[in-house]
């Protein structure tokens, strides 16, 4: 019998192909193409008075300058939308005052690195050497930098914007403000998260090339949503759908940032390829991407709690105040996350949570790697940490207590999550994955383990945070499978990939539905000449999405294929199994009469040439015809292949928990993390190889956005790091070892019982942090980031207050 593929840790096929530097990135394309450069600002908020391009236009190789009145003309002259704001791409009622970038500047900048200008040369080299010889001049305006500048609004970011609030929302179970009043014990917190960025190996980058002949034009983007900047770009450009493709190459991560559509750039290559009717390519060097790309993760939040002498939660109500930057593209997705996910696996009791979205004069602020989701988990741990130590009860204690119980699911947390349907957890053991990450970490004998550190003066610490994580959004991914005549299984999504193995993760899937060798199995993604309608890659959303379409798509195809080879083997459909690419009458064996799936693929296919000797098998005389028999069945299409989307009723919640083990130095402050362990719970796993992976790499993102990593702003606007050599990620030396145990509860809500993995690692790595670096101080710790310096001072702090 075939090997059964799923659950098992296959290595990745993608691996061979890309280690030994054989892949295909974006920059890897169009060495013949013009390229790009761009004229950004460097001032947060200003007026552009005028733009002077005369010394530019003797750079050798120029081809052309464009600014925002050309791309005026050019809509009044051709009937495109280039000149129009970019879309904002997820409304929501609650969003009164969204506003989107124009591609180019439109008379005024709001963050540094805004695109002014846009240069087309030779070469990059020619083009920056125009670049700077380009002269604009400016009327500033004062800046807003940061969440308590917007919030004080002395000075707005856009004149229209009242308060720079883009948006105020509500939501609300029970009354929590009387809950919180009428409470035995209550506490008050207040609790911040920095701004951080993903840094992915690529930066963003698009190729375009225009065919005059057919008028059509094939965009190559490393994006997260082919499909979506298809429709994108020919709604920009005035271009029938059908007339464009996008295609995603090798992409070098994405980790959020690449999910927002289009960029700027991805209508400006475009169009200038058109207009020119040459290939154009840009690729955005790293600079480019600390300031014109995407941040995220900075919250200042408000907790009032209320609980009992148990330490049970009776009533929370959190206040928030969301920093996006100077945009708002990709809507309030972010702090709805935060919002919602903030609860947990908790029953919080009565609830209330109300935050603004705010505009500061700073980069743009869209979903990075766990989305909102980080904030939230924070604010909830450090909340029931500080219950427990008022208390002075187990921190593991306290929140058991509070859990949602197994027999307590699908468990409805009565708001609204970010797909606009019930929060209801769908399925989860929380108290068993307490039980696994006690026994895991030694929570129960650390205290003896603490003692003995601080005999030979040692500083050690341990910390635990829990987390519910909505993966799986909808609303719908599809695939498609066809068996070639050689059988070869060629499976085609419309989600990209960044480097998750989803080639290895869906083949697996597909050879156990199709009952096919692993290896015959080919897949291809992000390419809308093979698949034209997908959604996206983010939200943890593949194995759920794409997974289960290619699923049910594989048992279609094995329906068809049973119901073909029941003729030629003139035995009952039902009778029928397919076993190693071949079908077979069940309980017959290896030397029982079968055919293989590829003969199949030749019979579904009747025709009236032969153009193989494969194809003789399929033409009309070689074999006696049925007269009550048309060569393609009423409702058919000939060919051993099938299309089928999945659209679940509901996001599927993944969840887990993660403790960690630090040691502060009593003279340095430095931190180091001794241990990492966790427990995950993704529901089945496809490949326990590659979802470790996906921890592991989380996990990594996690203790960069805990001790290292920030975007530090001056309040002029400039961003002061934007480097690499001065904003800090993570070695592999500073990054621990992961010890990681599963639990496994099937989701009901999808054919495979899976629930994403993708952010999982991320989202509570600071909340464990900040609570192992306060058990081993005794200092409290509300706001992260922490450097060794922040944590020198809090000691001073601490002295003085004892003192």
């Amino acid at each position: 019998m075939t090997t059964r593929m799923v659950g098992e840790p296959v290595k990745r096929v993608e691996d061979p192909r890309l280690v030994t530097g054989n892949g295909r990135y974006l920059d890897d394309l169009g060495h013949d193409a013009f390229e790009v450069a761009f004229v950004r600002s460097p001032h947060a908020h200003a007026r552009v008075v005028d733009v002077d391009v005369t010394d530019a236009l003797d750079v050798e190789g120029l081809v052309a300058i464009y600014t925002y009145e050309d791309l005026v003309a050019d809509e009044e002259e051709h009937g495109t939308r280039v000149a129009q704001a970019l879309p904002l791409l997820i409304p929501h009622p609650t969003l009164t005052h969204g506003r989107t970038q124009h591609a180019l500047a439109n008379g005024e900048v709001n963050h540094v690195g805004e695109a002014i200008v846009m240069v087309v040369a030779s070469d990059r080299y020619a083009a920056e050497d125009a670049v700077e010889r380009i002269r604009v001049d400016y009327e500033f305006l004062t800046p807003i930098v940061g969440v308590e500048a917007a919030r004080a609004a002395e000075h707005l970011v856009h004149d229209d914007v009242p308060g720079n609030v883009a948006a105020r929302m509500v939501q609300e179970t029970g009354d929590a403000d009387a809950a919180i009043d009428a409470a035995p014990h209550r506490l008050e917190l207040d609790l911040a998260i920095e701004r951080s960025a993903s840094m992915p190996m690529e930066g963003k980058g698009v190729h375009a090339r225009w065919d005059a002949d057919d008028e059509s034009l094939t965009v190559h983007t490393s994006t997260q949503t082919s499909t979506s900047v298809r429709q994108a770009v020919a709604a920009k450009l005035n271009l029938p759908v059908d007339r464009v493709e996008v295609v995603t190459p090798d992409v070098g991560g994405g980790f959020g940032v690449k999910i927002v559509h289009p960029w700027p750039e991805e209508v400006l290559v475009p169009w200038a390829a058109l207009r020119l009717g040459r290939p154009v390519k840009w690729t955005e060097d790293r600079r480019e991407h600390f300031v014109s790309s995407a941040h995220e993760r900075g919250q200042l939040h408000h907790v009032r709690v209320g609980y009992d002498d148990e330490g049970r939660l009776l009533g929370l109500s959190v206040k928030f105040w969301h920093d996006h930057g100077a945009y708002i593209p990709y809507g309030l997705i972010v702090p709805i996350i935060t919002s919602t996910q903030l609860l947990g696996p908790y029953k919080p009791g009565a609830y209330r949570v109300e935050f603004e979205s705010l505009y500061t004069n700073t980069v743009i602020v869209t979903p990075y790697r766990g989305a909102g989701r980080p904030q939230g988990c924070f604010v909830m741990e450090r909340t029931m940490d500080a219950i427990a130590a008022d208390l002075g009860l187990d921190r593991a204690l306290v929140r058991e207590r509070n859990f949602i119980q197994p027999d307590e699911m699908p468990y409805d947390q009565g708001l609204i999550f970010q797909d606009g349907r019930q929060l209801l957890y769908d399925s989860g053991d929380f108290p068993g994955s307490l039980a696994k990450l006690k026994e895991l970490v030694g929570w129960d004998d650390f205290a003896a383990y603490r003692e003995q550190a601080r005999a030979e003066g040692r500083r050690v610490g341990i910390g635990m945070a829990c987390y519910v994580e909505g993966t799986g959004v909808g609303p719908y991914e599809g695939g498609h499978i066809r068996v070639e005549t050689d059988g070869t299984v060629v499976v085609s999504t419309g989600l990209t990939t960044q480097g998750q193995g989803h080639q290895t993760m869906l083949a697996q899937i597909v050879a156990d539905e199709l009952g096919v060798p692993f290896e015959r199995i080919r897949v291809t993604t992000g390419d809308t000449r093979r698949f034209k309608y997908a959604v996206g890659t983010f939200a943890s959303r593949t194995a759920v999405m794409s997974g289960s379409a290619v699923a049910v798509t594989a048992r279609a195809v094995r329906e068809k294929a049973l119901r073909i080879a029941s003729d030629a083997l003139e035995a009952a459909v039902e009778d029928l199994e397919i076993v190693d690419g071949n079908v077979r009458v069940k309980g017959t064996g290896e030397n029982g009469a079968s055919v293989d799936l590829g003969a199949v693929a030749v019979l579904s296919n009747p025709l009236r040439y032969a153009f193989d000797e494969a194809a003789k098998r399929a033409t009309q005389f070689a074999a006696p015809a049925d007269p009550d028999k048309p060569p393609v069945a009423e409702g058919e299409s000939p060919g051993l292949e099938a299309s089928q989307f999945y659209s679940p009723p509901r996001s599927t919640f993944a969840n887990g928990m993660h403790a960690v083990v630090v040691e502060t130095d009593p003279d340095t402050a430095d931190i180091k993390v001794l241990r990492y362990c966790v427990v995950h719970d993704c529901g089945t796993l496809i490949n326990p190889m590659i979802v470790e992976g996906q921890i592991h790499g989380g996990v990594a993102q996690g203790v960069g956005g805990a001790l290292y990593e920030r975007m530090e702003y001056a309040p002029d606007g400039q961003l002061l790091n934007a480097s690499f050599m001065d904003f800090l990620m993570p070695y592999a030396s500073e990054v621990p070892e992961v010890e990681i145990d599963h639990l496994v509860t099937p989701s009901p809500l999808n054919p495979l019982g899976v629930k994403g993995a993708g952010e999982a690692g991320v989202i509570p790595g600071a909340a464990a942090i900040a609570a192992a670096i306060e058990d081993a101080e005794g200092i409290t710790i509300r706001r992260m980031p922490i450097s060794p310096s922040e944590l020198f001072h809090l000691r001073l702090e601490n002295q003085e207050a004892g003192s």
